[in-house]
């Protein structure tokens, strides 16, 4: 199992977050963003840069995902994509995206996204918060202690 993170907008609690999993369990888990990323000395834990541009670090997942890895990731499209690879996708305020839920979370991301270019004012999301850390924290600990032991 690989932990994979959409590092570009995932705030840097839930990265410390998971960093120490990785540590403690002994996770292989690569940070993918368009920027160079700095992470932790750890033989566990690398930051992978990739060209910028439009969805190139979700694609980059995507093509490196395997079933059973978990991403996490903010980005629907990203999650619906990793999901049909067989593999997990958490986004960094606690909710796992599962095949039950990810057409719906497309469909609501499809029509926002419509009416946002129709020039309506639809808001974005509310400050992350320490509610979101702690859902997050406990979504992990929840799909991690699900993993079989070596």
């Amino acid at each position: 199992m690989h932990i994979w993170i959409d590092a570009d907008a995932c705030p840097g609690v839930i990265k410390e977050i998971l960093f120490r999993a990785a540590e403690r369990l002994h996770i292989d888990t690569t940070l993918v963003a368009n920027r160079l990323l700095h992470t932790p000395p750890s033989r566990f834990i690398r930051a992978v840069q990739v060209p910028a541009g439009f969805d190139v670090a979700d694609a980059h997942i995507v093509e490196q995902v395997v079933s059973g890895d978990l991403v996490i990731t903010a980005d629907i499209p990203l999650a619906a994509a990793v999901l049909e690879r067989g593999a997990h996708a958490l986004n960094p305020r606690g909710e796992m995206y599962t095949t039950a839920n990810i057409a719906e979370r497309l469909s609501m991301r499809n029509f926002l996204e419509e009416l946002r270019s129709s020039g309506v004012q639809t808001g974005g999301p509310s400050a992350f918060s320490q509610a979101d850390r702690q859902a997050f924290g406990a979504a992990l600990d929840r799909f991690l202690a699900r993993l079989p032991r070596p």
